[in-house]
């Protein structure tokens, strides 16, 4: 199915979002997730369902200062 990835269109095989973050390389990594516009937290990623056309917004923490 095709969802938008930080407004890159991508062809993913998954459709848990825990599953989907593993396919598309973050695996355990520490990253916030928002599904169409809403935070979803670590804990509830692996219940999500993601559907065709959802959009998926993965951010990574920066350091610095």
């Amino acid at each position: 199915m095709q969802i938008l990835v930080n407004d890159e269109t991508r062809q993913i095989r998954n459709r848990l979002l825990s599953d989907i973050l593993v396919e598309l390389g973050y695996g355990d990594s520490r990253v916030a997730t928002a599904l169409d516009g809403v935070f979803v937290p670590r804990s509830a990623r692996a219940g999500k369902m993601v559907e065709e056309g959802a959009r998926l917004e993965i951010l990574a923490p920066m350091q610095g200062g």
